[in-house]
């Protein structure tokens, strides 16, 4: 690889702001908060990077999606419309 090509590629923990669940992984992200984070060789200092939204608090994830009642609504839009019911003609 050419030198001062990329960018740095480092630790990052990244914060969820919604749950306060906390992952290390690597990054090129950088911020000028930090975190002490405890890893098998002990205290580490990692830099912190706060997200409104991870894995632990997305409704796909986490299994409190909403569903949408289409059909319903398409009921709804024929009522309100004078439109037939589906099926009928």
């Amino acid at each position: 690889m050419k030198p001062d090509v990329h960018p740095d590629y480092h630790p990052v923990v990244f914060k969820d702001a919604n749950t306060g669940a906390a992952f290390l992984t690597r990054s090129t992200a950088t911020s000028a908060r930090t975190i002490d984070w405890e890893t098998p060789d002990g205290t580490t200092t990692y830099p912190l990077v706060v997200v409104e939204v991870s894995a632990d608090s997305h409704p796909f994830w986490t299994g409190r999606s909403q569903v949408l009642d289409a059909a319903g609504q398409v009921e709804k839009f024929r009522r309100r419309y004078g439109y037939p019911p589906a099926g009928t003609g």
